[in-house]
């Protein structure tokens, strides 16, 4: 539709809040905005003044506008979010990480039960979170089952005549044959609750006074169990905690942004203590304003977690229409929630500690959108490379080495390969080291690893990289020097990157080569080192669990090598099959309900005398 009939259309729109869509010729939406004053934001893309590249392009191919009238500008908010959603508008920021985040449930029943979730129904039910790492939602879950364990079986409470397994073994309150009376399974559901939500100081306060009176009491051994609990909440608070500013609820909300894209991390604070962190990329086709991509984003980010909300204090730059975007947010707060507590509020720090931990928030995302994007200065840093380095060739093809291990176990090695100065994860390879035998040199393990991967490359005639790359100094390079040697690859060139002062070692050079701080080329051979050693250290840590794993299983007569490694599969770890039922156990592994009641009990025991948070 020509931009004159756009502009009638628009100037009869009413001066009142609302939504609109911009539509292309077969109907399909292009791009949905809000607005304070319909008439005058819509009229703005078609007037025949200056417009910016976003609004020229979407007058071309608009062929039809929709609106939708709301009562107030929040609710535009909100039904502009809905619809970007439903319809993902070519046009519109497309938030990419769509996925919800694990919380804690504490149900609302007679005797409530806790587990994890990722779906929130608002039944008045308590959510504890976020926890951007499940792991750590285990170690709360398994510190509730050692010290304040509830009920575990059946939906629906009722009576029965005699307990499940889990009271057996100490993991379940059993009030279904009155095992805890409603008052002391309250006072347990209480200690939970300040357990989950990080008021640790409440909890140990309460439980001194119970020591204490136990003391008093001469009940020695009920004084020494609470004495346990409070090492066990203290070993876990230590281990969760990084320094806060305040005890309260915060998240810092860190942006970076593209021609057309923006990175954010959310940092989350729980009652002082940094419990995770959150990365999205967020494509912008239409290059909104760096305020209108932050008010989009945290709706968004924040319309899928209302159980996060109450009580919130968001720490972010400037945003667009500030006092709109609190009050949608506010309304994000299910009214029937037993929860419902005050609004989320809204900061822009200027100075201060606030403003210092979005700054590192910010200094995080900046660096999460160097690593995924390490193509902004490939070009560049791969041409400075060359003429740095002396090579014949610009390295296009960068494969890098690392070498991890613990004290000689579980050696392995990485390959990580970089196209363009792009990682290329398809490409990654894995190695365990074989000619070890649990001696450790770094040298020796960096020749196996080098001649396994290039005597492949000759043999099944694959690409050869422009530049090896190996994470350490001299030595390093000398190893897998030798080997290119030997299999006739004397012209492949080689580097090492040493972490300490990130000198660059060189065959044939006696002195290393340093590039100036922050240049494209050794940018771009950091982030090739970074990711050589993040790949190897994943794998070296997935071995060692497994390998631990396997052998507490196999602790239990009539467990093997076998039924471990099917139990692991099943059950993706030790806590894992610690949860699951006998009946499970026994049909994956094939065992009898016997012994699989005798391993549930052994994991029991050894969960008992280990250390909070203990893997």
């Amino acid at each position: 539709m020509p931009d004159d009939d756009l502009r009638a259309v628009a100037v009869r729109l009413p001066q009142a809040p609302g939504v609109y869509l911009f539509k292309d010729s077969s109907g399909s939406v292009l791009y949905v905005g809000k607005a304070k004053k319909l008439r005058s934001r819509v009229a703005s893309y078609f007037n025949r003044g200056p417009r910016d590249p976003r609004a020229l392009l979407l007058a071309a191919r608009t062929a039809s506008i929709e609106t939708v009238l709301t009562a107030s500008e929040s609710e535009a908010f909100l039904l502009e979010n809905s619809l970007i959603k439903r319809f993902a508008p070519r046009y519109n920021i497309n938030l990419k990480d769509g996925k919800s985040y694990p919380v804690i449930r504490l149900t609302a029943e007679e005797f409530p039960r806790v587990y994890r979730t990722r779906t929130i129904v608002f039944d008045g039910s308590e959510y504890f979170g976020p926890f951007a790492k499940a792991n750590q939602i285990d170690v709360y879950l398994d510190l509730i089952d050692r010290l304040f364990p509830l009920r575990k079986r059946g939906e629906v409470f009722k009576r029965r005549p005699a307990p499940c397994l889990n009271h057996y073994i100490n993991r379940c309150a059993a009030p279904c044959i009155g095992a805890i009376g409603a008052e002391r399974y309250a006072e347990r559901v209480q200690a939970v609750r300040k357990l989950v939500s990080g008021r640790t100081g409440d909890l140990s306060r309460d439980l001194t006074r119970q020591m204490r009176r136990a003391a008093d009491e001469q009940r020695f051994e009920r004084a020494a169990a609470i004495r346990d609990q409070l090492q066990a909440i203290r070993d876990v608070t230590e281990q969760q905690h990084v320094a806060g500013v305040d005890a309260d609820d915060r998240d810092y909300v860190g942006h970076v942004a593209g021609d057309d894209w923006h990175r954010f991390l959310v940092l989350q604070f729980r009652g002082g203590n940094l419990v995770g962190r959150e990365r999205f990329h967020v494509l912008d086709p239409g290059r909104s304003g760096a305020e209108a991509a932050r008010s989009r984003f945290l709706l968004g980010y924040y319309g899928g977690r209302a159980a996060a909300l109450a009580g919130l204090s968001i720490y972010t730059r400037a945003v667009e229409e500030p006092a709109a975007l609190a009050a949608a947010l506010g309304k994000l707060l299910p009214a029937d929630s037993l929860r419902r507590q005050a609004a989320p509020r809204l900061r822009v720090p200027k100075r201060g500690r606030h403003a210092q931990i979005l700054r590192l928030a910010e200094s995080n995302a900046r660096q999460d959108a160097e690593r995924a994007n390490p193509g902004i200065d490939s070009e560049r840093g791969v041409e400075e490379l060359r003429r740095e380095l002396r090579l014949p060739l610009a390295p296009q093809r960068i494969e890098g080495f690392d070498i991890s291990h613990l004290g000689g176990r579980d050696t392995v090695a990485s390959l990580v390969v970089f196209d363009a100065g792009r990682p290329v994860k398809g490409e990654y390879r894995h190695f365990r080291i074989r000619s070890l035998g649990g001696r450790v040199d770094d040298f020796e393990a960096m020749r196996e690893v080098v001649a396994r991967r290039y005597a492949r490359v000759l043999n099944d005639r694959r690409p050869r990289p422009d530049l090896v790359l190996v994470d350490g100094g001299a030595g390093q390079v000398s190893a897998a020097k030798g080997i290119l040697d030997g299999l006739g690859l004397t012209d492949l060139p080689l580097a090492g990157l040493a972490k300490r002062n990130e000198e660059i070692y060189l065959p044939g050079r006696s002195a290393p080569v340093v590039l100036p701080e922050g240049s494209a080329a050794l940018r771009l051979m950091q982030a090739v080192r970074d990711e050589s050693h993040r790949f190897a250290t994943s794998y070296h840590k997935l071995l060692r669990t497994k390998r631990v794993a396997r052998s507490v299983l196999e602790e239990v007569a009539g467990i093997g090598p076998v039924r471990s490694r099917r139990l692991l599969q099943r059950f993706a770890s030790v806590a894992g099959v610690a949860r699951a039922t006998p009946q499970e156990i026994g049909r994956c592994a094939g065992v009898s309900s016997e012994t699989a009641a005798t391993l549930l009990a052994h994991l029991e025991r050894r969960r008992s005398r280990a250390p909070a948070g203990a893997g």
